[in-house]
């Protein structure tokens, strides 16, 4: 991937850059940034009332990745922040990880754990205007998003429903019936056959042309990955330089179908927003998934893959489009 590189030089920086690290402004959470010694940088949030076990399972992760530097921040009022912040600091200490810096956040100020020098560090907080700083200019220019929060980033997955929707769904299902009218046992066939090369022209035009598929193509393409064959065609197709080009495709796809349609769609942008480094994303995409189908293959298979902790560059997609129908 192309890495975007933010020179986080105080702690005004890391409050700045930390929404866009993890795809939205936080609140009432607990953020824990790690750096390994490539400068590569991974960002978890956690809610304020997470369980132990879930902060235990976080502070393996990162022991396990033996970063050069961590930082914890923490979001809210102090009553609120201060304990959260302190169970994360004693795991990661347990497991033998230091920090280079804590540091509670709110609104528009910050205050640090570790700090007692009152002239860096007052007792009224440190203000950091985030709008106007060089880092959240350079995460702008290297095409990073911060929404308002993370219910945003829900809404812009959500089905945009209405009579379009339902008839370009409904105009798919009866195209499908009159298949197996035609030959019930044709069908899988049929599907394949028409499904791969659709699916390479969406992507291809997305990538190119940045042209979406309307509400028609869009029910067709999803109901037609109910067959793996025709999703995989798409998921082998998740070329680095154009993850953007795919995230947009499967979330317009995504936002265009019911319900029983959508765990292909989902499970597509998830993995590649996971690949892009939008965990956020991932995470919301996934959970789309799991409730259309909560024992669809790929979407427990990816959410195996986010609970490892695996960096995404660490897991090559190893099998290209035509191996798919390669039989040995």
């Amino acid at each position: 991937m192309s890495p975007n590189i933010l020179r986080l030089q105080s702690p005004a920086d890391v409050v700045c850059a930390i929404p866009y690290l993890i795809g939205f402004h936080p609140t009432d959470s607990v953020v824990v940034l790690a750096c390994d010694e490539a400068r590569r940088a991974c960002a978890v949030r956690l809610d304020l009332t997470a369980q132990d076990p879930l902060i235990e399972h976080i502070a393996l992760l990162v022991a396990g990745r033996r970063p050069a530097d961590v930082i914890v921040a923490g979001y809210g009022t102090d009553e609120r922040v201060t304990p959260a912040v302190g169970r994360v600091r004693d795991r990661l200490s347990a497991h033998g990880v230091g920090l280079r810096e804590a540091l509670r956040v709110d609104k528009d100020r910050y205050w640090s754990y570790l700090c007692t020098d009152t002239t860096c560090c007052p007792p009224e907080g440190t203000y950091v205007d985030v709008s106007t700083s060089p880092v959240t200019a350079a995460a702008t220019a290297g095409g990073l998003v911060a929404l308002p929060d993370r219910y945003e980033l829900e809404r812009m997955l959500a089905p945009i429903g209405g009579d379009t929707t339902e008839r370009a769904v409904q105009q798919a299902e009866r195209r499908l019936a009159a298949w197996i009218g035609e030959d019930a046992d044709m069908v899988p066939t049929r599907m394949v056959a028409e499904g791969v090369p659709l699916v390479r022209t969406v992507i291809a035009q997305a990538c190119t042309a940045s042209l979406m598929p309307g509400e028609e193509e869009s029910a067709w393409l999803a109901l037609l990955m109910s067959s793996l064959r025709v999703r995989d065609e798409a998921w082998v197709r998740m070329n680095e330089p154009d993850l953007q080009s795919h995230i947009r495709l499967w979330r317009r796809v995504l936002t265009r179908v019911t319900e029983p349609y959508a765990a292909a769609p989902a499970c597509l942008l998830s993995y590649a927003a996971w690949r892009a480094g939008e965990g956020a994303l991932a995470n919301i995409a996934l959970d789309r998934a799991l409730a259309a189908d909560p024992h669809y293959s790929m979407a427990r298979l990816l959410q195996e893959l986010f609970i490892s902790g695996l960096p995404p560059w660490s897991v090559p997609m190893n099998i290209t489009p035509d191996q798919l129908d390669d039989p040995a």
